[in-house]
């Protein structure tokens, strides 16, 4: 099948499950749309074991798609810097410190806890796995998903502080995450890896996005304040995340920060300095468009993808799923509040978000495309399972439910 033809059929479901959605479920789009789209893969799971062999040509046709090179080498740059650009700018600064915690510190807390409990229930259960599979599910399990958590979070009326807090932490903290998981990654490899070559890829990926990212931003606002056509300054910005982001991923450091610092830039003196109201208005529903677009798109396949990870299912993989979601959750809540406590010594603690902030710790397709980057053997189809368990809870039951914590949190503040 071509690939126009792959494009076509998910722009079309996409389309038809958000018309499902809107005048049925009523669910939060991204919610909607992965819930219709793992309803039709269970179906058609549950048509092959009764003898009609429809599952097969949609996995053969899921197989065509690089699913993991599709995300991150292509929609992620997209859509941190769409996720970016209406974030305000003010709101993350009042918070900065705290976000910084959040998505280095907690990242590494939740890595370990997971990564240790779930070596020692798989011990205590029997299952298959080597230590190393173990952290390698902490680290791409770790970071909150900005894809899944931000169109959920302007749908809810938190507290602004939180809100900053939330987005920001989701935003920057896949970038130690995917770091992590990439230095694990050459250990399972069976390379040798000093301490000191850790801290320098978590440097040159962190802080070289960083500087990249806000070099972007900068070219991009200069150029946009010179101009006042708003069809040539959308032009702009998609040369600044498709060719910024290849830049980026050239040069080795993180294209994801990168793309984020830029939206940030362009979105926050950009927009105030640099674009008249007419390019502001335009630029805003191009990006919107994208946005929603890409997001269709992206959920929709994330729930059609469980026909190609899910080829086997025994007990083991039932275990690590049922497993994964308790432990993910836990870790999450305890990566929060030990860090609540840190903050608490500077004064800048939000006031009652520790729930909201473990139950907002959404997981969604970087999980997923990481998990699927792993070598075709040993024990990457345990590690798929529970990915694709926690996944799909969180964006599920997380997701779907956040708004009755919040409403709760927010009556009781």
């Amino acid at each position: 099948m071509q690939t126009f033809h792959l494009i076509g059929i998910l722009t079309t479901l996409a389309a038809a499950f958000g018309l499902i959605n809107y005048h049925l479920l009523r669910l939060p789009a991204t919610i909607g749309l992965m819930l219709q789209s793992l309803i039709c893969s269970v179906l058609l799971l549950v048509l092959q074991k009764a003898g009609i062999p429809i599952a097969g040509p949609v996995r053969q046709a899921l197989a065509q798609i690089d699913f993991d090179q599709l995300l991150l080498e292509g929609l992620l740059s997209f859509l941190l810097f769409a996720g970016a650009l209406f974030v305000k700018n003010e709101e993350l600064l009042e918070v900065k410190w705290d976000i910084a915690i959040f998505a280095t510190v907690g990242v590494l807390i939740s890595t370990g806890i997971i990564g240790g409990v779930l070596w020692w229930a798989c011990r205590m259960f029997q299952l298959p796995i080597r230590p190393l599979y173990c952290f390698l599910f902490g680290a791409l399990i770790s970071p909150t998903d900005p894809v899944a958590v931000l169109p959920i979070l302007r749908a809810h009326g938190i507290s602004r502080q939180l809100d900053a807090q939330i987005a920001g932490e989701a935003l920057f903290n896949d970038g130690v995450g995917i770091v992590v998981f990439l230095t694990l990654l050459t250990l399972l490899s069976g390379a040798a890896v000093q301490g000191s070559d850790v801290v320098w890829l978590l440097a040159k990926e962190t802080v070289g996005g960083l500087g990249f990212g806000a070099l972007l931003g900068w070219l991009g606002y200069r150029i946009m304040k010179g101009v006042d056509n708003y069809q040539l300054e959308i032009l702009i910005t998609l040369a600044l995340v498709t060719g910024g982001y290849a830049l980026a991923l050239s040069a080795g450091v993180s294209g994801a920060l990168a793309m984020v610092v830029a939206g940030l830039l362009v979105g926050g003196p950009g927009r105030r300095l640099a674009m008249s109201q007419r390019t502001r208005e335009n630029l805003d529903r191009f990006w919107e468009l994208v946005e929603v677009l890409l997001n269709s798109v992206l959920f929709t396949l994330i729930g059609l993808e469980m026909l190609a990870i899910v080829t086997k299912l025994d007990a083991a993989h039932l275990v690590a799923a049922f497993l994964s979601i308790p432990l993910v959750l836990l870790a999450r809540m305890f990566s929060v509040g030990s860090i609540r406590v840190l903050l608490r010594c500077f004064g800048s603690l939000v006031p009652h978000s520790w729930p909201i902030m473990t139950w907002s710790g959404l997981r969604g397709g970087i999980s997923i495309a990481l998990a699927l980057s792993l070598p075709r053997a040993g024990e990457r189809s345990l590690v798929l399972v529970a990915t694709y368990a926690v996944v799909a809870f969180s964006i599920l039951v997380q997701g779907s439910t956040l708004k009755y914590l919040v409403s709760w949190r927010t009556g009781r503040d």
